[in-house]
């Protein structure tokens, strides 16, 4: 099971720090990936990192501004969202993932488990 916090509503160019917390022994089996879903578009990949915390990905919109990383020991992911601008502006969702990641993850299919949304608002 995976609970995704830490959303809230934030001026652009603030920053926020979103955590995705998974309950089982076997978390650090799994690759974690953040996706977003912004009002009447579709969901969309925005970041991923490796079963041990080696790779990380990113979508092009959100490269060198969020940051993904994990502590397997505490179970949690985090994605820290910097610079953060209102297209940013969505229910981001984290995702866990048995597929050994060799290229950058953004397809929902490859992902096994969905925790429920966190909104991020941001106001210009």
């Amino acid at each position: 099971q995976l609970q995704a916090s830490g959303g809230g509503l934030v001026q652009a160019g603030g920053s926020l720090r979103l955590s995705c917390a998974a309950s089982g022994r076997t978390f650090s089996s799994y690759g974690t990936g953040w996706f977003r879903r912004a009002p009447g578009k579709e969901r969309e990949f925005a970041a991923a990192i490796s079963r041990s915390g080696s790779g990380t990905y990113y979508a092009d919109s959100v490269k060198g501004r969020f940051t993904i990383s994990r502590d397997n020991a505490k179970n949690t992911v985090y994605l820290q969202m910097n610079s953060l601008k209102p297209e940013d502006t969505a229910v981001y969702y984290c995702a866990a993932s048995s597929v050994r990641f060799t290229i950058t993850p953004s397809r929902s299919y490859e992902y096994d488990y969905w925790g429920q949304g966190t909104q991020v608002t941001v106001s210009s």
